[in-house]
């Protein structure tokens, strides 16, 4: 009987071992990746226009800008439509801020076609092929607080640094003073952690990202969109 017993306890064990380490192995994480430094005049080109964006320098982003930049996937593309799209000239103009966070987070070159492009941020680029880009997001920063409620005195139940995650929209904390914003979002883990997190701390593959192309030996920003 004690056996029997000995047996069935080092089986449940085993059996709960592996559950923890099936749980472990499924956490997926996107870490931060720039090969915008490695290449001289890029790395140059870079360090200006963040300047010239913290300074909201309108000329010199404007400069910048292909002639034919993409701008979403319905329009007609352009400098023109850039600059009433973002009201570039506005105090209050939502570009500066977008921009910024999608210059000072990596990113990588790839080819397109017979083009060699930067793409900005580095989660637009490096996010697992094999994921959903529309249903999992990641967390965009290190050792980010996941509370048991939506409250910063709440409960830290675990702690994420870049993990991918799912999000549930219908049970997060919408900003009431900003449609569409959310204060805190509810999240899933791959290897099911669940809590609140800041949404300032969630980022979507295919939130806004920023392409560049040497063109006539200067850089250009020939993309600038969200979505697919």
């Amino acid at each position: 009987m004690k056996r029997k017993l000995i047996g069935v306890f080092i089986l449940s064990f085993a059996i709960l071992l592996a559950s923890i380490n099936v749980s472990a192995q499924k956490e997926r994480q996107v870490f931060p990746f720039d090969e915008g430094k490695t290449d001289a005049s890029f790395k140059s080109f870079r360090e200006k226009l963040i300047e010239a964006v913290r300074k909201r320098d309108v000329k010199y982003v404007v400069g910048i800008l292909d002639p034919a930049i993409l701008n979403s996937f319905g329009g007609d593309g352009g400098i023109k439509e850039f600059k009433k799209m973002w009201k570039i000239n506005s105090p209050t103009s939502k570009l500066w801020d977008e921009l910024l966070i999608v210059l000072t987070n990596g990113g990588s070159f790839f080819k397109e076609k017979n083009n060699n492009l930067f793409c900005a941020p580095y989660s637009f680029k490096q996010f697992p092929e094999d994921l959903d880009a529309f249903e999992y997001q990641l967390i965009f920063d290190n050792n980010v607080n996941l509370r048991a409620r939506p409250d910063l005195k709440a409960e830290t139940v675990a702690q994420l640094s870049y993990n991918v995650v799912k999000v549930d929209y219908e049970n997060s904390v919408a900003d009431k003073n900003k449609e569409g914003e959310y204060l805190w979002l509810k999240v899933e883990t791959l290897g099911g952690k669940k809590g609140f997190v800041s949404a300032k701390f969630v980022r979507s593959p295919v939130d806004y990202r920023a392409c560049f192309e040497k063109k006539n030996g200067k850089w250009k920003m020939t993309t600038f969109v969200a979505g697919d």
